[in-house]
């Protein structure tokens, strides 16, 4: 960072860190422990998606790469391409692992601009909806709580974070926790 950037109060941008998704089974175990939010066993990537063969290529690589996982391709009214991915919902661990590589697996073919965010979903005991998400170009998370009629429950956005601040990252940006209207799996 030049002295001029110090002086106009600009920063360096967070660098991406993939392995920060590791810490969220820790952080799922803490989260129904302080809240009673257990994971649904859904996870979600969201990229934007480029043209061409190349990138038709890789993604049909990423969904062979995962396997047996259950892997469900839609996009968004926004035009972003969401990759859900299933597995049971007491295995956060592989689904982390699974989101990990398709994130990976963009990155390392130069798509890691076009990724935009990555979600891990909760079920409530009421039957509430939480994602955890993290945000790619930031290396943070926040949680995102969706109410009928798009709102939000910002009291229990404001607990999750509270009772992750320990095991994760938190964005600390308000501002950033933008709503994930629709997103697959939530």
């Amino acid at each position: 960072m030049g002295w001029l950037d110090a002086l106009l109060g600009r920063g360096k941008p967070a660098k991406p860190n993939l392995d920060a998704l590791f810490a969220l089974p820790s952080a799922a175990v803490t989260l129904q422990a302080a809240t009673g939010f257990t994971p649904s066993g859904t996870g979600s990537v969201c990229f934007r998606p480029a043209e061409g063969g190349a990138f038709a290529t890789l993604e049909k690589d990423v969904t062979e790469l995962l396997g047996d996982v259950d892997v469900e391709r839609t996009r968004d009214a926004y035009g972003y391409t969401w990759l859900l991915l299933r597995r049971p919902a007491d295995d956060v661990a592989s689904l982390v692992t699974d989101l990990h590589g398709v994130n990976s697996s963009l990155e390392a073919a130069g798509f890691g601009p076009s990724l935009l965010c990555s979600l891990v979903t909760f079920t409530g005991p009421g039957g509430e909806r939480l994602a955890v998400v993290y945000l790619y170009k930031r290396g943070t998370f926040y949680p995102f709580a969706p109410l009928a009629g798009e709102r939000r429950d910002n009291a229990l956005e404001l607990q999750v974070r509270g009772a992750m601040s320990g095991e994760l990252p938190i964005e600390e940006d308000l501002s950033r926790w933008f709503p994930v209207w629709g997103a697959p799996g939530l």
